[in-house]
């Protein structure tokens, strides 16, 4: 029996937690394509927000979960800045559905990519990243803020832990099941 292989695509605007997500909860060392952020970027990326931040993914990001023995996940995280999208639709093809990371501090960074799998009709979830454990808004309040439908499921993670992290990627893999019935 050959073994299956799941695809998941984690998404957000630039500084939502993408890569940090995909580490987390990936079994092998993570491949990022990781690049630090130059003078260059100064009035192209907007830091409002996060500006700790020092690098940024230019292509993707890789990590993998072994869910039995008979079936892997691939998890492919997104760029997040604009020009880099040229790779979303790439990174989406054949995809069971994508988790999108909210950042509650820069909400705006997050329509486009709500947009995109909308527009594509696959199946996602939102996860709002518990940046510092905490948010200052409650369920409606971020739903009304994203025009999201009511049919997307909103969920609540910290992306730098695996459990948490893992139960977004339960929720996304329930929601596209859901969506097949």
């Amino acid at each position: 029996m050959s073994q299956k292989s799941v695809k998941v695509v984690v998404a957000g605007g630039f500084g939502t937690g993408k890569t940090t997500l995909v580490g987390s909860v990936s079994e092998i060392p993570p491949l990022t394509t990781e690049e630090v952020l130059t003078q260059a970027s100064v009035g192209v990326d907007d830091v409002t927000g996060i500006e700790d931040k020092t690098s940024t993914t230019v292509a993707l990001d890789f990590g993998r979960i072994t869910i039995n023995a008979d079936t892997v996940m691939y998890l492919f995280g997104t760029p997040g800045q604009d020009r880099f999208w040229y790779m979303w639709d790439e990174l989406s093809v054949g995809a069971v559905g994508a988790i999108v990371l909210i950042d509650t501090r820069r909400l705006s960074t997050s329509f486009a990519a709500i947009d995109y799998f909308e527009r594509r009709g696959m199946p996602f979830v939102t996860a709002v990243n518990l940046f510092y454990g905490e948010c200052p808004y409650d369920e409606d309040e971020i739903r009304e803020a994203l025009k999201l439908d009511s049919a997307v499921p909103l969920l609540w993670c910290d992306a730098r832990d695996r459990s948490s992290s893992k139960r977004a990627l339960i929720g996304l893999v329930q929601h596209a099941l859901a969506r097949l019935s």
